[in-house]
């Protein structure tokens, strides 16, 4: 079935834990359509427990795409998510009027709706000298450098991600240019419209069933998960909260407890950036999470360009 109108592209996005999954999954069934996911972690296939990926039973209720898609040994950039998202979304959209994009992923949310300029490619010495700081002066020392050359980008990035932070220092080092404005510089015209919807809640009750999630996660085996994945520590997908500070409990550099409250207070620093993030973005619709009437909501502001 082809559709001669254009199609639309419904943003779900918002903090971690916030609920996007239930909402994106509940408006795809509403909709008769599928969920694209934008979340940066739940691509790769070795790591579910730590990365809240939905369950059988979410999958079953919601076709879902880019989720176990890849392999954490197989480089996958925010310029690929974007490449073959959109070849993605052409084939979704000959079948599909309305497709839902959920995640919290900010930048490759804005990659699918924007697009980016081509970053400049630094040398290997810079990376290599970088790679050094590192070594000799920890990643506080990047992120204090980040902070003064990038502060847009250091509002939002994982600061627990060294690869990130190399990546962006070594972007200002190159062009002279901070990380952030290569993103904010041109917004490439899509052939669809693109509805931008986003949940939130009171702080306390966020953080609270961020706690929670991460207690469950434990209770659902997020150690073992972790210990085979040992030999890719070194990998980029695996310098995130939930992983790294289990690495350090394996090297003995905290107990067990340490490392489950930092996972905690990490993850809660994340959402806080996640919103930042979003909030920055006026074509946001924000939506309070824990209304009753929510999924109604959000489907009416869908609706309204069509009535």
């Amino acid at each position: 079935m082809q559709f001669s109108h254009q199609p639309t592209l419904i943003v779900v996005a918002g903090p971690t834990a916030v609920g996007k999954t239930a909402a994106a999954i509940k408006l795809a069934q509403h909709f008769n359509t599928v969920v694209v996911s934008a979340d940066s972690r739940q691509f790769f296939r070795e790591m579910s427990i730590g990365t809240a990926k939905p369950d059988a039973d979410e999958l079953a209720a919601a076709k879902h795409y880019f989720i176990d898609s890849h392999s954490v040994m197989e480089s996958f950039s925010v310029g690929d998510f974007e490449r073959e998202g959109l070849a993605l979304l052409d084939e979704l959209f000959k079948t599909h009027d309305k497709v839902i994009l959920a995640g919290g992923s900010g930048l490759y949310i804005k990659a699918i709706c924007e697009g980016f300029d081509d970053l400049p490619v630094a040398d290997i010495e810079t990376r290599e000298k970088l790679n050094l700081e590192l070594q000799k002066k920890g990643i506080t020392h990047l992120q204090e450098r980040l902070k003064e050359v990038d502060p847009d980008y250091y509002a939002e990035v994982d600061l627990n991600n060294p690869q990130r932070l190399i990546r962006a220092l070594e972007v200002f080092e190159t062009s002279g240019k901070p990380f952030s404005s290569y993103r904010n510089a041109t917004i490439n015209k899509r052939s669809f419209n693109i509805i931008k919807l986003a949940l939130d809640m009171p702080r306390e009750k966020l953080y609270e069933r961020i706690n929670l999630r991460v207690d469950l996660m434990v209770k659902q085996g997020l150690l073992d998960e972790v210990k085979t994945l040992l030999t890719y520590r070194h990998l980029n997908a695996l310098n995130t909260v939930g992983y790294s500070e289990v690495f350090d409990y394996f090297d003995g550099k905290t107990n067990l407890d340490e490392a489950i409250a930092l996972i905690k207070q990490n993850t809660r620093r994340f959402a806080k950036r996640q919103l930042t993030w979003f909030r920055r973005d006026q074509d946001f619709t924000w939506f309070d999470a824990g209304a009753p009437d929510v999924i109604d909501q959000m489907i009416k502001v869908v609706e309204i360009p069509s009535a």
